[in-house]
């Protein structure tokens, strides 16, 4: 059976205090959009084990180049602002995987980029909590990957 694809949208500001993984995907759109990186990094496996293949840091293994790839987008005067929508949750016992989009605006030094991005992200129970252990987002619109680029450098 497949599951039911989510129309509200999660920016990180919902509250889902009767899903613990709707909880755990929130708890990344809020560090996100906040450029909180310490909350970033409570959200991602510690160590080696987390991979992340996106736009902006091609693919990244270990926590502390992810960290980097987010430290750099958080950087200067920018803002951000993501919502995931159109998505679906698959879940087993200790692993899951959110499936779907996101749009949203990037702004830094007068350039403004609307972005809109296919996402994948999976989520293991690390120490009794959902930590993201791989995340996996493309562009369709190739003018659209190379604006964001360099609007982020």
């Amino acid at each position: 059976m497949r599951p039911a694809t989510t129309v509200a949208p999660i920016t990180g500001d919902e509250e889902f205090p009767d899903d613990e993984r709707l909880t755990a995907v929130a708890r990344f759109y809020r560090a996100l959009n906040h450029r909180d990186l310490a909350l970033m990094e409570r959200t991602w496996a510690g160590g080696d084990e987390a991979v992340m293949a996106n736009p902006l840091g091609g693919l990244t293994r270990g926590w502390p180049g992810i960290r980097a790839v987010y430290a750099g987008l958080f950087a200067g005067e920018s803002t951000l602002a993501v919502e995931f929508y159109d998505y679906t949750v698959h879940a087993a016992d200790e692993l899951f995987y959110v499936v779907g989009r996101e749009r949203g605006r990037f702004a830094r030094n007068a350039r403004t980029v609307d972005l809109a991005i296919r996402t994948t992200r999976v989520f293991r129970r690390i120490e009794g909590e959902w930590r993201q252990v791989h995340h996996h987002g493309s562009m369709d619109d190739a003018r659209l990957l190379e604006t964001y680029q360099a609007a982020t450098r």
